[in-house]
């Protein structure tokens, strides 16, 4: 989930490049599902929403070269907050907060 701020002189030619990155974003594997949102109670707030089949794949798309050329540019606006979450639904483990070995 990302979030942006945008003025409304500059919404129109952000929304398209929005658009354009959820379209970049969606070719790479792994990608599930892609929302733009505007908030209703302050229409400069933005948001894009992606789902993934896993963090992996998330990380993967946005260290691909397509992505970085056609998305991170438009991403680096978003607002300075973690934006990967998990679902959180009645009977599944969620993640630990704790170093994880790699071996």
């Amino acid at each position: 989930m990302s979030r942006f701020r945008v003025s409304d002189d500059e919404a129109e030619v952000f929304r398209a490049d929005l658009e354009a990155a959820r379209a970049t974003l969606a070719a790479r594997p792994g990608f599930v599902s892609a929302q733009i949102g505007r908030n209703l109670d302050e229409p400069e707030l933005w948001v894009l929403t992606t789902t993934w089949e896993n963090v992996g794949a998330y990380r993967r798309a946005l260290s691909s070269y397509d992505v970085k050329l056609g998305a991170v540019p438009l991403l680096s606006r978003a607002l300075d907050e973690p934006s990967a979450y998990e679902p959180v639904e009645p009977g599944t483990s969620l993640n630990v907060d704790r170093a994880r070995s790699l071996g």
